[in-house]
């Protein structure tokens, strides 16, 4: 039990998941929802967790997954944060600039999705 358990982390340290950028659109409407996550994947999950659950804390998406049904939404990763070996790569910041470049091509917000606009 306890080799599985070092191989398991070790795994972990080797192969961490990866940061990015998810999407999740409403088929029946159009409208998305995007996001960023240090494990992009476990948000994502996350995300659609929420949602089954009626705990997601954007209201509006979660009033119109209650009227159309998890039948017309997918989640989907899409774009992923390269790693970097550089000392002055910060994740954190390279993870809101490539948010900040999605958010900027879809404008994800009104008629078109479920973002509200940051007040910078």
């Amino acid at each position: 039990m306890h080799d599985k358990r070092s191989e398991l982390k070790r795994s972990y340290k080797e192969n961490p998941p990866l940061a990015g950028i998810f999407k999740i659109t409403n088929k029946a409407n159009g409208k998305i929802y995007i996001d960023k996550g240090l494990n992009v994947q476990g948000v994502l999950n996350r995300q659609e967790f929420q949602l089954k659950n009626g705990s997601h804390k954007n209201e509006e998406l979660l009033l119109d997954w209650k009227k159309f049904g998890p039948e017309n939404f997918t989640f989907e990763v899409i774009d992923n944060l390269k790693p970097s070996d550089n000392p002055s790569f910060d994740i954190n910041t390279e993870l809101s600039d490539l948010e900040s470049v999605w958010l900027n091509e879809l404008s994800p917000y009104g008629e078109k999705g479920y973002n509200i606009p940051s007040r910078e």
